[in-house]
């Protein structure tokens, strides 16, 4: 069995919904073989939120250098009796040979921006959208669900608990390394820190308390075999009458040899019971004694609790964080912008009756715009194929219009170099340039935020980020309306 991990040694190109492959037959058959642009982006933030972090880049990366259909994968496609053998022939040795282009993982984006451009022969940039579609979605909702809550913690330690919650062994897999890019500090998930490197963290179940005679007893035993910084949880019985009077006890112990320990609260009133805690650990001259705290928690609840200054020291998020919490999906979907027809490869439109679902038509660009100070105020989508001097101009005070190409529009003043976001990821089917590590990944989202205004981060009615097209690329979309709706 292939579920397309990145330490397998080949990704089944089976991972692709059936009408690719019907599709991609057609287009054998009838000789559509020609080249086609298509686009990767999103509709809307997740959560009611003001901004996305997008992730899952160099998972993608990884599957698809060893995407291909093996001769099992044929034999079973063989079996339905709908594909013709010669175009079997071709799948047998499918590979991606195309480029992609893409922003750099980890970065704060917007919806109607391109994340992703896929240029190649049609049939290879069909059948690849589901895969690319599956990793980048789950992992941008998590990645940004999880900077959510960094946020709110006001850049606190985070501990990803969720591996029992999340969606299956890959889900889970991927939820940690997008929660590590979004901001967690660790993770519970053993074989995520395998895989990826990332801290693995984790304390004591309430099973262990109980399998001892006494709370005291079971604290002892764990401080005997985990002497460095043990952390001890204290709701199993009484939080108050026993659980930290048990800690207090043996972690003076502890303390009184040079070392340091903590405790965990899973249940009950975080706020009340942890400022009780804080202040019995203080009187007994365990001053650096830790709190961390669980039990279903969100970047709603901790933005409350450290408001009324909770003395928590780090938090453990398990089901909110890996699974999406209140929002089941990230909307990114993967459009047609341009496409060969008698040798000239001419921009594509989608339309749709809700004017935010008509698509922006050609091969772009986006601009990121900042002030002197570095703070970013815009994104522009901007010509980068006929015209590529279609870009923001540094000195220059520049017109800017809504996506949807009506009459909402902007002017700014081009103060700092403007800064290209798409890059090369994949040229004619070879994986290029730098890799950056995942902690590498999680710096970059964690500076990319800082260069946003807070009104962007808040959780409840964040400020609008303004994703605008250039006057070039608003013609051209008004034009393909105006002859398409004519024909």
């Amino acid at each position: 069995m292939n579920d397309c991990y990145e330490n397998a040694d080949y990704c089944s190109a089976l991972q692709t919904d059936f009408y690719e492959l019907t599709m991609a037959q057609g287009y054998f058959k009838t000789k559509k073989l020609g080249r086609a642009v298509f686009e990767m982006f999103f509709r809307r933030h997740p959560f009611g939120g003001g901004f996305s972090i997008f992730a899952g880049l160099e998972s993608l990366l990884e599957k698809l250098r060893k995407f291909s259909f093996s001769t099992n994968d044929i034999d079973y496609l063989r079996s339905l009796s709908v594909f013709d053998e010669a175009f079997l022939e071709y799948l047998a040795s499918f590979k991606f040979t195309g480029n992609l282009d893409a922003v750099d993982e980890g970065s704060v984006v917007f919806p109607q921006e391109p994340l992703i451009r896929v240029d190649g022969n049609i049939i290879e940039c069909q059948i690849i959208e589901t895969l690319l579609l599956n990793t980048i979605n789950f992992q941008s909702l998590i990645a940004t669900k999880t900077a959510r809550i960094y946020l709110a913690s006001e850049q606190g330690t985070l501990m990803e608990f969720g591996l029992r919650r999340a969606q299956g062994a890959d889900g889970a897999l991927s939820a940690s390394r997008a929660s590590f890019i979004g901001g967690a500090a660790g993770t519970s998930n053993v074989l995520a820190g395998k895989e990826f490197g990332i801290k693995v963290m984790g304390t004591m179940a309430h099973s262990w308390v109980m399998a001892f005679s006494s709370e005291e007893e079971a604290f002892r035993a764990y401080a005997a075999l985990y002497p460095k910084h043990p952390v001890f949880l204290i709701d199993t019985y009484d939080t108050l009458k026993s659980g930290i009077v048990n800690a207090i006890a043996v972690g003076k112990e502890i303390v009184a040899r040079g070392g340091n320990f903590g405790v965990r609260l899973d249940s009950g009133d975080i706020h009340y019971l942890s400022c009780i805690v804080r202040k019995r650990l203080d009187a007994a001259g365990c001053t650096n004694a830790t709190i961390a705290v669980s039990n279903d928690l969100d970047e709603t609840i901790i933005k409350a609790l450290v408001d009324q200054n909770t003395p928590v020291d780090s938090w453990g998020v398990g089901t909110h964080m890996v699974t999406g919490g209140s929002e089941a999906a990230f909307t990114g979907v993967y459009k047609l912008v341009a496409h060969e027809r008698d040798g000239e490869l001419l921009p594509a439109i989608k339309f749709s009756d809700n004017p935010e679902k008509t698509t922006v038509p050609g091969i772009k660009q986006i601009w990121r715009l900042k002030d002197r100070d570095g703070m970013t105020i815009a994104d522009v989508l901007a010509d980068d194929d006929v015209h590529p001097e279609d870009m923001p101009h540094l000195g220059t005070q520049m017109m800017f219009w809504h996506p949807s190409a009506d009459y909402r529009h902007f002017y700014a003043f081009v103060e700092a170099p403007p800064v290209p976001l798409l890059k090369r990821r994949i040229t004619a089917g070879v994986v290029t340039g730098e890799h950056p590590s995942l902690s590498e990944i999680q710096a970059h989202c964690k500076a990319d935020l800082t260069t946003f205004d807070a009104s962007y981060k808040r959780l409840l009615n964040p400020h609008i980020y303004k994703v605008s097209i250039t006057e070039r690329l608003r013609e051209l979309k008004l034009d393909l309306i105006k002859r398409y709706l004519s024909a």
